[in-house]
């Protein structure tokens, strides 16, 4: 069994193993795709191929699609040369549900796979044909927060930006700046409308990908790179829309678990990818079962018939208040508080760490006692049964190979919007303070002894990927579990708003964060003892 087009041609060798196949010719699809493409979405990892794709399948079995997806990977090239083209766009979803049972599709939605390389003179000019053509409805993106961004940790706009701001569209280098220039070709034939959508899991997703493509934008008109009426073109919602949305689906790393699952079966070359950008990409991909998708309805250019396979068309207003009720409360910070305190206690799994009695106290303490009295309810989803399905259904489903070395990645971005909000809610309402927020303050305390790198036992183990850990380490570097330390040397790091949401000196939490913090020190197993005692 071949993933690839010839292997599928045996559908009952496939069926007979339990596996969902296409249900459309995908060579009718793929030809109307090619000539009047609706849809191109820019970012080939787990998260498009186990959501978007599958939406863009549900819906072609459907019959209410003609048409498939494209998608363009503008960070790793070597996932299209090593892992599409080689299988023909398919890809194989394991959704990994909560009872054990394990639901196997072969998605067969992608019809078309190019590099988002200016120097890839073939796909790059097919990328122009496709931003040229009136059909397009709408470019959507998973690229991660990072990809929208044109400055370093500094504050320094990055080389490869400054260099397209000012050597114009023609042969741009970065990821913003080559979408820029797509969308500049759009601009150039007819002004045609599109909405750019960003389905990033970050906040004010929509206002990311706006500001970035703007500054192209404002920077190409002031240099005469580009005609005056591009600007215009890219302020203008009628013409190119930038809709928030909040999306949540969690996409592990495909797992060698689930590949020999699939190899079992009988499905052939499976072996994973590792890039020379170090993207770990194979020809499956694993995911929970839950998932939302809500998206503000603002396309120019005709809005595509997704609903009926589950995301929800709202307003921005609402669309913002679902993502805050779930990176502010409901989602993101449980997560964190798991991937802090899972490093620390040694766990490799997400799952297992909610057979902890005291760190599942913990996340319930912070979702339903301290997040959820000061959370904005959406209305189209409801936060307690929100947090309901979190801590009851997913998270503990030990079926999902999810890490809290993943989720600990970048916690320095994080704190301040999963945690800060909540903390701004009841400075605003008069009742900051400890008590209140005794599991929040917990966290804080928990990553500074993270930041350590010594866990539990005192062995100590690598910290995940952070921008600023070489800023923010020294602060705990010197401190040795068992020895007595100033914890005043730490009010400066407490104090910074840009990293906590707040100044927790002047919100009243930065004393109980580090009585908390010297608690997690006092030896091996003092990060155990602590969460009994406290959550």
């Amino acid at each position: 069994m071949k993933l690839n087009d010839n292997g599928l041609k045996n559908r009952s060798e496939w069926e007979n193993a339990g596996y969902h196949l296409p249900e459309f010719d995908r060579e009718q699809v793929r030809k109307r795709t090619i000539r009047q493409p609706f849809w191109i979405h820019f970012g080939a990892g787990n998260l498009f191929r186990a959501y978007q794709a599958n939406i863009a399948q549900n819906l072609l079995n459907q019959g209410v699609l003609d048409r498939g997806l494209i998608v363009a990977e503008g960070y790793d090239y070597e996932i299209i040369e090593k892992m599409n083209h080689p299988h023909d766009d398919l890809s194989i979803l394991a959704t990994l549900k909560a009872n054990g049972s394990i639901e196997k599709t072969v998605v067969g939605s992608i019809m078309e796979s190019l590099a988002l390389d200016s120097d890839n003179e073939k796909d790059f000019t097919r990328l122009k044909e496709i931003f040229c053509k009136d059909s397009l409805q709408m470019a959507s993106f998973t690229i991660t927060e990072k990809g929208y961004s044109l400055i370093d940790g500094k504050g320094t706009t990055l080389s490869d930006v400054e260099r397209d701001f000012k050597n114009g569209p023609d042969k741009p280098e970065s990821y913003m700046g080559k979408v820029a220039s797509l969308l500049y070709t759009r601009f150039k034939n007819d002004s045609l409308p599109i909405a750019m959508v960003s389905m990033d899991n970050c906040s004010h997703n929509g206002e990311k990908l706006y500001a970035a493509i703007h500054a192209f934008a404002e920077n190409w008109v002031k240099c005469g790179k580009a005609d005056s009426g591009f600007l215009a073109y890219v302020s203008d919602p009628r013409q190119v829309s930038f809709p928030w949305t909040m999306i949540d689906k969690i996409t592990p790393r495909p797992d060698a678990s689930v590949e020999e699952i699939l190899k079992s079966d009988g499905v052939e070359e499976l072996e994973p990818v590792i890039t020379a950008k170090k993207s770990y990409a194979a020809p499956f991909v694993n995911a929970e079962e839950c998932e939302y998708l809500i998206i503000e309805d603002a396309f120019p250019n005709q809005k595509p018939p997704l609903e009926s396979a589950g995301p929800i068309f709202t307003t921005r207003e609402t669309v913002e208040k679902v993502e805050k009720m779930k990176v502010c409360t409901c989602l993101n910070p449980l997560h964190t508080t798991l991937a802090i305190f899972g490093c620390l206690l040694g766990y490799q799994l997400i799952s297992e760490e909610m057979k902890n009695e005291p760190l599942r106290k913990l996340v319930e303490k912070i979702g339903y006692k301290e997040g959820l009295p000061v959370v904005v309810n959406p209305k189209i989803l409801d936060p307690k049964e929100f947090i309901d399905a979190v801590l009851q259904i997913r998270f503990p489903n030990p079926f999902m190979p999810d890490t809290p070395q993943r989720i600990a990645t970048d916690t320095s971005q994080k704190l301040s919007v999963r945690f800060g909000e909540t903390i701004k809610a009841y400075l605003a309402n008069g009742t900051c303070n400890d008590g209140n927020l005794t599991g929040i303050s917990l966290v804080f305390a928990g990553w500074l002894r993270y930041l350590m790198g010594i866990d539990d036992n005192g062995t100590a183990f690598e910290l995940s990927p952070d921008p600023l850990l070489n800023s923010v380490r020294p602060y705990v570097m010197d401190i040795k579990l068992g020895q007595d330390f100033d914890t005043n040397s730490l009010k400066p790091l407490l104090s910074n708003a840009s990293i906590f949401g707040v100044d927790l000196c002047q919100a009243g939490l930065a004393d109980s964060v580090c009585g908390y913090f010297k608690e997690l020190c006092e030896g091996k197993g003092a990060v155990q003892k602590t969460l009994a005692k406290y959550a």
